[in-house]
């Protein structure tokens, strides 16, 4: 069992005892003092927006999350099954006074969350979490009485609204993208996205749609986070020359992952910076990206003339180091694209059609397109935590070790070397130190990731 309460929200795994995973308490409670935070901020808020992805457990959750909101005086809006993107979409279009995202992510499916967001939209800040547990934690909320409970809406018309706004936007072109004729292949893990891609492909006028796993009954199919090792499905489907593009998203359909044409992996960090290539060039304006990102950004951002800032890991951080900079496009490595022009929040659906706009005006194969960008790797490896380690200490230590390199510590701590860089710090959604390296070649970044490994076992 385990429950994990940080800036990403309270995410857990489904049973147990209560406080020691995601169990039915558990997910009242927090509801519960979600619902507090939310009143003693705006003492009149009434309404919240409640979305959930495929997984097994998200019917049983969004029972016990609307209805502890009802048992707070709040009138829910469920959603239904929705993307992430989708439900804080729905917050601001519908005026509500908050939202809550039932979805653990890319975690497996004995996962589940409760994402929290605020009346913009976006993410709760580290601060206001804290807030929210502490009130969890101390049971300081109070339930409605008879008469002054909530009630419960339906609203299944909010994925239509966002494809239709995201085919809206000024830099997607429908006409360009129906030209082309694109086979599009799409592997959405069996949730909600095996809905929600496919029929924003049609929208967007691609007529040939290769589905795979696009059932949203929750099982999934292989493991959801959308890292090349998991994807071996869709890759050998691309080998045999059967679509121009494939499209990976994870069960909540914030992030996305991109196929070549020959079935290797575009890399989920260049997602990012192949939509931004595109958004720079039409509008130009800075870029921000968080500490554990490919330096591609950076470098595709100067080549327009433009600057990049660098943001702590997580959604909310990098949406407010966009606020302070103007950023015109931002988002994180992991395939997450942040673009304002339609919300602040990591958008799978806008990666995809911003992103088929820039294939279709290009006239080049996927593989091309990815040759044209600067070359870097990222090796991504982890270290499970156990109660005895010092995670503070192991960093300390790490940032002496490295003291005549260039140290960022807003977030872990990062070492930039001439030609690389490694990252790390504790995961905000499973009980991990990141180790993230990023060099010219994987082998380069690898030895690197093993070099800090070895700092750390020998402490």
């Amino acid at each position: 069992m385990a429950l994990i309460k940080s800036i990403s929200g309270i995410r857990g795994t489904i049973g147990g005892k209560s406080g020691e995973g995601l169990g039915g308490v558990d997910i009242v409670k927090f509801t519960a003092a979600y619902a507090e935070f939310i009143r003693r901020g705006n003492p009149s808020a009434k309404t919240i927006a409640v979305g959930r992805d495929a997984r097994l457990s998200g019917k049983m959750v969004e029972h016990l999350v609307a209805g502890a909101l009802m048992a707070m005086g709040f009138d829910v809006v469920n959603i239904g099954l929705a993307t992430t993107p989708t439900t804080e979409l729905a917050v601001t279009g519908l005026g509500a006074d908050g939202g809550i995202i039932i979805t653990a992510s890319h975690n497996p499916v004995q996962w589940n969350a409760l994402k929290l967001l605020n009346a913009r939209g976006e993410f709760l800040s580290d601060a206001e979490g804290k807030q929210v547990i502490a009130i969890a934690e101390a049971e300081d909320f109070c339930f409605a009485d008879v008469h002054d409970l909530g009630k419960e809406l339906k609203d299944d018309t909010w994925a239509m609204r966002h494809i239709e706004m995201v085919k809206n936007l000024p830099l997607v072109d429908c006409d360009a993208i129906a030209k082309a004729g694109f086979t599009v292949a799409v592997d959405a893990v069996n949730s909600v996205g095996g809905v929600v891609i496919p029929e924003l492909l049609r929208s967007l006028g691609v007529k040939n749609v290769i589905e795979l796993n696009c059932e949203a009954h929750g099982k999934f199919a292989h493991t959801p986070e959308p890292i090349p090792e998991n994807l071996y499905q869709i890759s050998d489907l691309m080998k045999d020359g059967k679509a121009d593009v494939g499209f990976v998203v994870d069960p909540d359909v914030d992030r996305l992952a991109i196929v070549m044409e020959n079935g290797e992996m575009f890399v989920e960090e260049y997602t990012l910076v192949a939509v931004a290539d595109y958004v720079l060039s039409k509008t130009p304006g800075s870029t921000v990206s968080n500490l554990s990102s490919s330096r591609a950004l950076r470098d595709v951002t100067e080549k327009h003339g433009c600057s990049y800032s660098a943001a702590s890991v997580g959604e909310v951080n990098v949406v407010t180091k966009m606020k302070e900079t103007g950023a015109v496009i931002g988002g994180e490595g992991n395939g997450g694209v942040i673009y304002p022009e339609l919300h602040y929040g990591r958008d799978a659906l806008v990666g995809v059609a911003l992103f088929l706009t820039l294939l279709a005006k290009e006239g080049k194969k996927v593989s091309e397109l990815k040759a044209g960008y600067p070359k870097y790797a990222i090796a991504k490896n982890k270290i499970q935590l156990t109660p005895d380690i010092d995670v503070d200490a192991i960093l300390e230590a790490v940032k002496k070790k490295f003291s005549n390199e260039r140290i960022t510590d807003i977030d872990g701590v990062k070492i930039d070397f001439a030609d690389s860089w490694v990252h790390l710090r504790k995961s905000n959604t499973e009980p991990i130190i990141r180790i993230y390296s990023e060099a010219e070649t994987m082998e380069k970044a690898d030895r690197l990731a093993e070099e800090i490994k070895n700092v750390i076992a020998s402490l």
